[in-house]
């Protein structure tokens, strides 16, 4: 994505795909439309850096999103970001998150991550998850110190359920996510995405990054419970999709060939109304 989010797409539309669309869609309209907002960004910056395009382009592209972002928070504001900078002004969105956020794009863009070291991939998790948490705990009405928790706790869980859930389509586009430690302990030597996914020990390189998630999910759930139910609405959906998927993916196993795991429609509108009536 090359130029700036065209305002002509309601950033409703252009959030209706992510599994988060019913979360941010029972949020008080403000919140919503921030909300669309913020997941708009991500969802740009994240199109650049998982284009095919040559990477000098797509680290170009990224650049000029730093740019506007700069911009922004310098009182301009660039074609197609108004509905943004109010957001920005609404909320008072910190311009490093976004900045991380397109640092977390960059790790993608300047190579393919092949079995980084569980540090490393902290770090790619803190730029392309907790940080969108950060910006987005501020529009929930978080507390400072328990938003950034939050943030930290549940982006990490989700960030790792992710990587879980796509092994053989980040494979296909030469990625390995899963730590190099964890295969080491499985015993797989090698780092080449398609010959991991395939190998029979992957179950126990996987299933300490399910142990990962599960303690970050648990302690998401810990931050929750000591705020409002009606602040945590949105992120207590995200949390129960994700948990699910998760825990799916376990009674699965990750035998080749693996049927990629979804959660249904149906139970994100179970899990919608079991949070919306509050």
């Amino acid at each position: 994505m090359s130029e700036a989010v065209n305002e002509q797409v309601p950033a409703a539309s252009r959030a209706r795909s992510s599994t988060f669309y019913l979360a941010m869609r029972i949020l008080p309209r403000a919140q919503r439309e921030a909300m669309f907002e913020v997941y708009s960004f991500c969802k740009a910056v994240d199109d650049i850096a998982d284009g095919d395009a040559l990477r000098p382009w797509r680290r170009e592209q990224l650049a000029l999103w730093r740019e506007r972002v700069a911009a922004l928070y310098a009182g301009e504001v660039p074609d197609g970001l108004a509905a943004l900078a109010r957001a920005i002004a609404q909320y008072a969105l910190r311009q490093e998150d976004f900045l991380t956020v397109i640092d977390g794009m960059e790790m993608d863009a300047v190579e393919d991550i092949r079995a980084p070291s569980f540090d490393d991939l902290d770090l790619y998790c803190d730029r392309v998850a907790s940080a969108v948490g950060r910006l987005s705990v501020r529009v929930f009405g978080l507390g400072e110190t328990d938003g950034i928790a939050l943030a930290y706790h549940l982006g990490r869980a989700l960030q790792l359920t992710n990587i879980l859930r796509d092994i053989d389509e980040d494979a296909a586009a030469g990625r390995l996510y899963l730590p190099r430690e964890a295969l080491q302990r499985a015993g797989i030597d090698s780092t080449d995405p398609q010959t991991v996914a395939l190998d029979p020990r992957l179950g126990q390189a996987c299933e300490m990054v399910v142990e990962r998630a599960r303690k970050h999910f648990q302690e998401a759930d810990a931050v929750m419970a000591r705020c409002s139910r009606r602040q945590v609405r949105a992120p207590k959906m995200m949390e129960a999709a994700y948990r699910r998927m998760l825990e799916e993916m376990v009674l699965r196993g990750w035998a080749s060939p693996r049927n990629r795991v979804r959660v249904s429609r149906s139970h994100l509108l179970k899990i919608a109304l079991r949070h919306a009536i509050i």
